[in-house]
């Protein structure tokens, strides 16, 4: 997911990040995720916006995503460098291809599938709110046996650094519904670089 996503950290905000992951993933990568996306959200990130999903919109990223991440690849690491306008062309028309309007729209429905897949119990798929999610996450972690003690320790830290401001609760319900429904697709989709 880290992968998927990584063209978009800076609209989503970190926090959101690793919520997003740790709904969809195993303690341990999510353990994994928060070494690599630190878990406050700063003042300079844009405020997220919830848009309204379209099952088009969900079918276009589960068709783009593997064209999307392939040009992403080509992405500078470091969030501060800006990127090569080519690549930024590539990804519009990755974005484009799939029946999206630019990649900013691209981004932006990934992000409200985001702040969806934060708030959804795994074993369930049913949305209970990133605060919810992140407590299961937390008993998962403190259950898992085979996390060394230091990873488990850092994931705690990590997870209950989250806890403390676990982002925006979703309040359209056509986008709970669409992601629920399409939550095992989603998360194969866009966790497939774990």
């Amino acid at each position: 997911m880290l992968f998927a996503l990584r063209p978009v950290v800076g609209i989503l905000g970190a926090g959101v990040l690793a919520v997003a992951v740790g709904a969809m993933s195993s303690p341990a990568a999510f353990a994994e995720a928060n070494k690599a996306a630190p878990a406050a959200t700063t003042a300079t990130e844009p405020a997220m916006k919830e848009v309204t999903l379209s099952e088009s919109q969900i079918k276009g990223v589960l068709a783009a995503h593997k064209d999307i991440d392939a040009v992403a690849a080509k992405l500078p690491d470091d969030q501060d460098t800006k990127p090569d306008p080519k690549i930024l062309a590539q990804l519009d028309e990755a974005a484009k291809k799939h029946g999206f309007a630019s990649y900013g729209e691209y981004s932006d429905v990934v992000e409200a599938i985001g702040m969806v897949m934060a708030g959804v119990d795994p074993k369930t798929k049913t949305y209970v709110g990133p605060a919810a999610a992140l407590k299961d996450q937390i008993a998962a972690v403190e259950a898992d046996t085979k996390m060394s003690a230091d990873d488990k320790k850092q994931a705690l830290a990590d997870l209950n650094e989250v806890l403390k401001n676990p982002g925006p609760s979703v309040t359209n319900k056509t986008n709970i519904e669409l992601v629920t429904k399409n939550y095992d697709a989603l998360s194969d989709a866009l966790d497939d670089e774990e």
